[in-house]
């Protein structure tokens, strides 16, 4: 399979920017930030990215509330903040160059067996395979194999026979090729493009027609529903935010105030009156849904124009400009903010 995809990568490859400059922090931060995400919104994130932090030295001295700026709307935010972890361990440890061993690569945090195989084989054209949803979809049919993909020890035993035939030359270039073919050929949703495809008349599944049963992937658990209301609470030109706690989801940043359950217009009121709030008005009531992994919230949201800043320890308040600015808000309470607006 290696010299009709090698062959097919030259002619057909995307120009991405992270692939016009294999230096590894470039191809690092791209490949943090691909994971669980499209391409297509990537791009945007990782040239203004590249623009604020075009080093590691950069990248480590960065204030955290610039950085999850910088992030805000990619969500996964935890990779944000391992990123940054990560190169301030390449400063201590290796000087601030990006270590070219894959088994250092591997140890920096947030890495991981697919980025440090990547890493190495784009950037340092060592013999490993990056191995992702793409790439097993791409095997899985190539060979007819009904194993489920979400099983560690399948993904590390299809890593170790790619391994086995990377080529002497163009090593980044195969590790891109497999990535490539199953994210515009053997395509994730829908029917694969079989006719475009230079692994057709090598491919199991194509010959007895059953793409679509590959791969074979154990079903998900159903997601938690957690009701919430959300409140977008104004004083003068300002908003209230507060600082979620350490752990848990969306640990750490920013959020509209918020508590568990659906409330009310008067059980909103109340919420409010109980933090010291003098309310001038409460209006909305609105429904929202946004969806994590393993979590979908339900939110009720209100708006509040209050004409006092309460006695709530835990609220702030920030300007819109500082809001749209500075502060990362998570895409959950943006789209309240954006959709429940006081005047």
């Amino acid at each position: 399979m290696v010299e009709p995809l090698l062959g097919w990568y030259q002619e057909n490859r995307r120009h991405l920017p992270w692939r016009e400059n294999r230096e590894p922090y470039r191809v690092w931060v791209s490949e943090i930030m691909l994971q669980q995400t499209r391409v297509e919104a990537v791009i945007p994130y990782y040239e203004r990215f590249m623009e604020r932090c075009p080093t590691i030295a950069s990248l480590a001295a960065c204030e955290d509330e610039q950085l999850l700026k910088l992030w805000e709307g990619l969500g996964y935010y935890s990779r944000a903040r391992n990123l940054k972890a990560a190169a301030q361990v390449i400063c201590e440890r290796h000087q601030g160059q990006f270590p070219s061993e894959y088994e250092e690569i591997l140890a920096l945090p947030g890495i991981g067996a697919y980025t440090a195989g990547a890493v190495s084989s784009i950037a340092f054209e060592e013999p490993r395979a990056a191995v992702d949803g793409n790439v097993l979809r791409v095997i899985t049919r190539l060979t007819q194999d009904s194993h489920d993909i979400t099983d560690a020890k399948f993904r590390s035993e299809i890593t170790a026979d790619l391994e086995r035939i990377y080529p002497p030359e163009g090593r980044g270039d195969f590790t891109q090729s497999l990535m490539e073919l199953g994210a515009v050929v053997c395509v994730p949703n829908g029917e694969p493009k079989c006719g475009e495809c230079p692994l057709s008349a090598l491919c199991g599944a194509r010959g007895s027609g059953t793409q679509l049963q590959y791969p074979v992937k154990k079903k998900k658990a159903d997601r938690k529903i957690e009701q919430k209301t959300v409140f977008v609470i104004q004083f003068q030109d300002k908003i209230a935010l507060r600082k979620r706690g350490d752990r848990g989801i969306l640990s750490g940043m920013w959020e509209l105030p918020n508590t568990d359950g659906i409330l009310s217009g008067q059980q909103a009121a109340q919420w409010l009156a109980d933090r010291d709030l003098s309310v001038r008005t409460v209006d909305g009531g609105q429904q929202l849904k946004h969806i994590f992994t393993h979590i979908e919230w339900h939110m009720t949201c209100w708006a509040a124009v209050c004409e006092n800043e309460g006695g709530d320890p835990d609220l702030i308040w920030v300007t819109r400009a500082q809001l749209e600015n500075d502060i990362a808000l998570p895409t959950a309470f943006k789209k309240v903010y954006r959709a429940v607006r006081v005047t």
